[in-house]
């Protein structure tokens, strides 16, 4: 099949060349990084898409053994206002994006979670409230007006950025040359098994700088539910707006009979969304159903249940995590950054 995306490669080059520009001139000093003063990680891809750094931010946070205080700086995707707001628990998507809502819920008052499009303020706010706070920046690796002590770098291993060209014609932000300015790269969303050769020819083609490479797997937890609590069914709709529905798909798919309703990364539902998927639900199948969803797309969909919709349809969320291989050496790295003076 033809990739009509090969016609778009001469805006590609042109892209490539204004991104190229910018980083020579943050990398000459001729425009100004501001380092931050306290202990703090990026969590970042090349890419557009889905590569997983929700739950990656999750569990870097769940591997710092450090006392102080933590913090999560996002620009709030998807969000409707402007400048700095910090989330609570009672806070919108469309106020503070669904990740950063995401994040609230999960870890509650134990992190401060703010978003601001000037990543800079969101660390003066945070530092303001206690400066030994130990932030981590997520989705901020090409935001190089700020500058984190620790870069971690993600790629897909279904779409690593060695495979992929700038955009528009490819999927990547900057050119793979980006990759040098962190301290690390996770390859994600790879199987329960991947043998040690396969490792070693992606690790290979990433052609990194040092022997810090690890591979990380999703982990799929409970199925939590937010509606009617029905124990069994056979059949589940599945609803997503995610980027990568795919491996979410085909995990369900092992256990259930599963249809899909896929909307764009980072859908605004609307009541008409809601009124769309049950109806859906309420002639897929016969009976033994269930609708599922991701625990980013639950934070945006639960607000426009009415209590009936909740009463009277068995919603769930599936809980994801990631699991790194070599966990030891990079809770090791991380925590060595962290507790360095």
């Amino acid at each position: 099949m033809f990739n009509w995306r090969i016609l778009l490669f001469p805006f590609a080059f042109i892209y490539g060349c204004i991104v190229a520009f910018r980083n020579f001139l943050f990398n000459s000093g001729f425009l100004n990084s501001y380092l931050i003063p306290s202990k703090s990680i990026v969590v970042g891809n090349l890419s557009v898409g889905g590569t997983g750094k929700s739950p990656h931010v999750l569990y870097i946070l769940d591997l710092i053994s450090n006392n102080s205080p933590q913090a999560i700086i996002s620009r709030g995707y998807g969000r409707k206002t402007k400048g700095l707001i910090e989330v609570d628990e009672k806070s919108l998507s469309d106020q503070v994006g669904d990740e950063p809502l995401m994040f609230k819920k999960r870890l509650k008052e134990n992190v401060t979670v703010v978003v601001a499009e000037e990543r800079k303020i969101g660390v003066d706010f945070v530092l303001a409230k206690n400066p030994k706070s130990i932030i981590l920046l997520d989705d901020a690796f090409q935001h190089r007006h700020v500058k984190a002590g620790f870069s971690v770098l993600l790629t897909d291993l279904s779409n690593p950025y060695y495979n992929s060209f700038m955009l528009p014609a490819g999927d990547l932000r900057e050119w793979s040359s980006g990759k040098n300015r962190a301290d690390c790269v996770v390859v994600t969303k790879c199987p329960d098994q991947l043998s040690d050769i396969a490792k070693l020819k992606i690790k290979s083609k990433l052609k990194w700088k040092n022997e810090n490479v690890f591979f990380s797997k999703m982990i799929y937890g409970d199925i939590v539910p937010f509606g009617e609590k029905t124990i069994d069914f056979k059949n589940v709709l599945l609803v997503t707006g995610i980027a990568n529905p795919k491996p979410l798909h085909e995990m369900l798919n092992q256990k259930y009979k599963v249809e899909l309703i896929y909307f764009p990364d980072h859908h605004n539902y609307t009541k008409g969304d809601i009124d769309k998927i049950l109806r859906k639900f309420d002639i897929f199948a016969s009976d033994e159903k269930a609708i599922i969803t991701t625990e980013k797309d639950y934070v945006r969909l639960e607000p426009l249940l009415a209590e009936m919709d909740k009463l009277d349809y068995p919603w769930f969320y599936q809980a994801i995590s990631v699991k790194i291989d070599e966990e030891e050496k990079f809770k090791t790295l991380i925590n060595t950054y962290v507790d360095t003076i």
